[in-house]
């Protein structure tokens, strides 16, 4: 059996040598706890963070010990000795607790070989200082044939989280601050967002909007506005207006919704005399946190464009290929979504989505990777495409996701937000400037991830390349 690219190979008990040793870090996270409480029935109060499990501020809870016994069966069943490992004993000793928001090692090591396939490996658990706080000893028998797994058919583990908008925050923290028109952010979510973006050193804000409403927004959240620059115009029609001029003023290099509609503020963006159309059709991007995915997932179109044509999907996919170039993916894996993934006469997603993929191989689209049609199942997950038998360079790997119509892409985008907790951000790409099209649902921190998209993106469009990678060039 050949090995899977960046798959998962064991050390059968020959290879196993004394001294041999691997390790993972892992830091704690208020998910992590609810779902193992969830999984063995633990309900100790000390244990669960009664926080929204995105808020990882709460350093006092304690994580359960045995969870970081799991830990250490996750280095060994993975790494060392691997997949095909079996436990017999484990003794621990507890000097110290792990809490929300530390960054775990978990190191095990060969001690000794007792007769096979038995091995014993001591295991320690270091926190964020270095400071051992588990450690003992593990008994386990180590395959003894030799096996390859592939990570991409495993569910997701525990330890498979990512925080994609960190490492987006903190690579567009970088680069100078951006100035941005906030256009009527005179409710306490778009005002403390702004706020926020601003204390992180993303953006460079002018607020627009009613000067009244947007103090007594202030007021109620405990916000000092006083140093920020703030343009009195209360009516939310000539309030965009302005946001537009500003830009071509050159003052701002972005526009920020506030608590406006979202037709109010594009209307005026997309306006032919005055506004901020170029050669390329206007489209939103949504960004997607997914915890078990190892880079975020773009979704597009699924806040404008209600049922595009061929020509419209030309310009939605460049842009997202754009977006996600200047978030790091050099060259990325777009999806062209059907409800099937073989082309049919009776749904003319499938017929789109072929021709798209041809255009891309025609040089028609560039800088990612183009196949169509592909069904969500097998777009996204390598073990539904492989039982399909498909032969796509994009199958199971897919990081853009292309969408038939709004509907579909809303539908989909607000499914991950909702009921599978993804974490969402959004960016308006097309117009002279990018836009931060949230949405009144979103927290502060989809707003700073937003204007951290909005970051990169400008300087992707300065620069014609992303400063940094998240992924290795794809074969």
């Amino acid at each position: 059996m050949n090995a899977p690219v960046n798959g998962l190979k064991n050390r059968t008990w020959d290879e196993l040598k004394v001294g041999d040793t691997a390790s993972i870090e892992k830091r704690v996270t208020s998910r992590d706890l609810f779902l193992f409480a969830h999984a063995s029935g633990n309900l100790n109060p000390l244990n669960i963070p009664y926080l929204d499990v995105q808020n990882e501020s709460s350093t006092s809870v304690v994580a359960p010990s045995m969870w970081l016994g799991a830990l250490i069966s996750s280095v060994l069943g993975n790494i060392l000795p691997g997949p095909g490992t079996l436990y017999r004993s484990q003794d621990f000793e507890f000097m110290g607790r792990a809490h929300v928001g530390d960054l775990l090692q978990v190191t095990v090591t060969l001690l000794e070989k007792s007769i096979s396939p038995s091995v014993v490996f001591k295991t320690i658990v270091t926190n964020s200082d270095g400071v051992c706080i588990a450690s003992g000893n593990a008994t386990v028998d180590a395959p003894l044939e030799t096996i390859y797994l592939s990570p991409n058919e495993l569910p997701g583990l525990l330890m498979d989280q990512y925080d994609h908008f960190d490492r987006l925050i903190s690579e567009a923290k970088k680069l100078e601050p951006m100035p941005t028109a906030v256009v009527c952010p005179d409710d306490s979510a778009s005002l403390a967002g702004t706020l926020m973006a601003m204390t992180e050193g993303l953006i460079i804000p002018i607020l627009i909007g009613s000067r009244q409403k947007i103090q007594i927004a202030a007021d109620e959240a405990g916000l000092d506005i006083s140093t920020i620059e703030l343009l009195d115009i209360a009516d939310h029609k000539l309030a965009a207006a302005k946001a537009v001029e500003l830009v071509h003023q050159k003052k701002v290099n972005a526009i920020m919704k506030g608590n406006i509609h979202s037709d109010e503020l594009l209307s005026q963006v997309v306006k032919k005399d005055g506004g901020l159309r170029t050669l390329r059709r206007i489209s939103h991007v949504f960004v997607l946190n997914v915890a078990s995915l190892e880079q975020p997932l773009f979704i597009t179109d699924a806040a404008i464009n209600i049922a595009p044509d061929l020509a419209t999907k030309v310009d939605i996919i460049q842009n997202a290929i754009e977006l996600a170039r200047a978030c790091g993916i050099i060259q990325p894996y777009v999806a062209v979504l059907s409800a099937v993934e073989t082309v049919s006469f009776n749904i003319p997603s499938s017929m789109d989505a072929a021709i798209l993929a041809k255009m891309a191989d025609r040089g028609q689209i560039t800088g990612g990777i183009v196949d169509g049609p592909l069904a969500m199942d097998n777009a996204i997950d390598m073990g539904a495409a492989k039982i399909k038998h498909l032969t796509s360079p994009v199958a199971g790997k897919a990081q853009i996701l292309v969408v038939p119509n709004l509907e579909a892409g809303n539908m989909l985008a607000k499914q991950l937000t909702f009921i599978s907790h993804a974490q969402p951000a959004g960016l308006v790409l097309g117009a002279q400037v990018p836009i931060m099209l949230t949405s009144r649902a979103d927290n502060e921190r989809a707003r700073l991830a937003s204007c951290a998209l909005a970051q990169l993106y400008h300087e992707f469009q300065i620069n014609g390349y992303s400063t940094f990678t998240l992924n290795k060039i794809n074969d």
